[in-house]
This record gives C-alpha cells, structure tokens and sequence, in this order.
C-alpha cells in the first residue's frame, strides 16, 4: 500500500513485480493503473520499522524530571 500522503496513489494496493536498489535505495516495482510505477519502500507498508517511538509512562516521568533539573540549574 502506498503510503506516502502527498503520492497519486496513496492508499491504494498495488500487486508488486519485482524490488531494484539503485544508489542502494530500496524500490519497488509495482503494477499500477496506469501500468508500470516505482516507489521508494519507504512510501509504502512493507518500510521496516526503526524501532517503536512511542515513551512508555516511566520514560516520560524521567524526561520531566531531566527538563526540570535543566531549569533549576
């Protein structure tokens, strides 16, 4: 699915071919509408994750504490 909000397709389903790394970039060879497309792995859903980004309660409690020692110092 392509992913990428500001691409024609975006939020279509499209059947892949085939993947290409030029310049050592991951792209993907789609069928489209209009045939024959190339998007970049990471305007789609098949982009690997790099890692959860999202703080956990504790982490933002200790965030809050190191912001407000910055401020006492």
């Amino acid at each position: 699915m392509i992913t990428h909000p500001f691409h024609p397709l975006a939020g279509k389903r499209l059947d892949v071919d085939g993947q290409q790394r030029p310049n050592g970039t991951l792209q993907y060879r789609c069928t489209g509408p209009g045939g024959t497309v190339v998007v970049p792995a990471e305007w789609t859903d098949r982009c690997p994750v790099e890692g959860d980004t999202r703080l956990s309660y504790e982490r933002l409690a200790e965030l809050a504490g190191l912001v407000a020692a910055i401020r006492r110092a």
